[in-house]
């Protein structure tokens, strides 16, 4: 049996790695192509992008630096969520009601995308219903209240329910948490076998896949973009970035509106059907700045994450801070056994709103999904596709949100934003 294959580029060897199997591996790019489009980066946008392009008659190759999947879309919380990654009334406050409720719905027909794809291709992504967000602190509470009424008052989201505290404590097993939102229109999911199962899918339609080559350049000039790799480049009409928070400066704007952030999550030995945690089999986020996010897996395991770094390198104690986090909400299991630990960059923006610009003549780039990005890289993917068929309107909902670059340059903004998002972490304590 082979070996399970591990992330070279992210921490650690993660519990969807070690459970799926031998994964079907794709050839280095050698040689030159001629395509419609050619997609830089091989996780849940450019692999979606790739599936409906192809679907559509268009001739499309993408290239990946590593294996599919190796980068965030392959080792996330799993958790689809509702809406975008703000809330809708805050999206209308800014926006205006009107955009707020198309962005909403555009969300919302991410989701129905994300299921009507898997069923139609025969993905098993392991999916279970239910999410709940909880409230760490008291004062919270009037805005969770008031928020199941706006969405289904004002945005015809009929899922949301309020938990008192007594609900919130019998649906997590724990006594942490003042109250909540539980939503029943949502889910969480297996991302490494979406990964897969939408590699399979565009491979099957006729999109050329290739796996350990990275983009060394991308030119665009007189109507054709190139984009050239160690053993080959490749020459079209159109182009797609799609590399998220492990940007290397292809292109010259994403870099300073997109910044990756490392988040990690330990999976625990399987606990059993009578364990108290998460009896309902739903998924959890928490009301911190930085949040904690956690779910029972198929086999019955807690994927708990929550240990997020602002400044490069990787955590070597992955396992510690998890564990210690773990008990402070279910102090029963302070010495529980952690089988997998690992981490991954995920892309975040200024506001928390994904980032998708045309960053040269026919070359799109996109990312910043700010953990959101189970549900709308894929969705974005198929908008990117019908672009190329002519419909830019639905895409141009990402594009004229206004996504500002992070201060401070290359070399201060790490810094800067590790400042930042810790003062922010300090005060999810206080």
């Amino acid at each position: 049996m082979a070996k399970p294959h591990h992330s070279p580029i992210s921490p650690g060897f993660s519990w969807y790695e070690a459970t799926v199997g031998e994964r079907p591996e794709y050839p280095v790019l050698a040689g030159d192509l001629s395509v419609d489009v050619a997609i830089v980066g091989g996780g849940f946008t450019g692999l979606s992008a790739a599936a409906h392009l192809a679907e559509r008659g268009v001739r499309t190759a993408l290239i990946e630096a590593h294996r599919f999947g190796d980068g965030a879309s392959g080792r996330n919380g799993g958790q689809i969520g509702t809406g975008q990654r703000a809330w809708a009334e805050e999206l209308e406050n800014e926006l205006g009601l009107a955009r707020a409720r198309a962005l909403f719905d555009l969300a919302e027909e991410a989701k129905a995308h994300l299921h009507d794809f898997t069923t139609r291709h025969g993905i098993e992504i392991d999916y279970r219903p239910g999410q709940l967000s909880v409230v760490h602190k008291k004062r919270y509470l009037d805005d969770y209240r008031r928020h199941v009424d706006i969405m289904r008052e004002r945005f015809g989201y009929p899922h949301l329910t309020f938990m008192e505290r007594s609900e919130t404590e019998e649906r997590l097993g724990a006594s942490l948490y003042f109250g909540g939102i539980r939503d029943a229109g949502t889910g969480h999911v297996h991302p490494l076998k979406l990964v897969i199962g939408t590699a399979r899918a565009a491979q099957k339609a006729g999109a050329q896949l290739y796996e350990n080559s990275p983009a060394k350049g991308i030119v665009s000039e007189g109507g054709e973009v190139r984009i050239a790799t160690a053993h080959g480049t490749i020459r079209a009409q159109k182009c797609l970035v799609a590399v998220n928070a492990y940007g290397n400066g292809l292109e010259p704007v994403s870099a300073a509106h997109v910044m990756p952030i490392g988040s990690f999550i330990g999976a625990t030995v399987p606990l059993g059907a009578d364990s108290p945690v998460l009896p309902g089999g739903e998924s959890v986020d928490d009301s911190r700045f930085v949040v904690r996010y956690f779910r029972r897996s198929a086999d019955g395991r807690l994927l708990f994450g929550g240990r997020e770094i602002y400044a490069p390198g990787e955590d070597k104690a992955i396992q510690t801070h998890i564990r210690r986090q773990i008990a402070e909400i279910y102090p029963a299991l302070k010495d529980v056994e952690i089988t997998h630990a690992w981490g991954g960059y995920v892309g975040i923006t200024m506001p928390r709103k994904p980032f998708v610009r045309e960053v040269m003549p026919n070359v799109i780039s996109v990312g910043g999904y700010s953990g959101h990005g189970v549900m709308l890289s894929n969705f974005v993917g198929r908008l990117y596709a019908e672009t190329i068929s002519g419909n830019r309107d639905r895409l141009k909902l990402f594009e004229d949100l206004k996504i500002p670059p992070f201060p401070g340059g290359r070399l201060m903004r790490p810094i800067l934003m590790f400042l930042a998002l810790n003062w922010y972490a300090l005060r999810d304590r206080i």
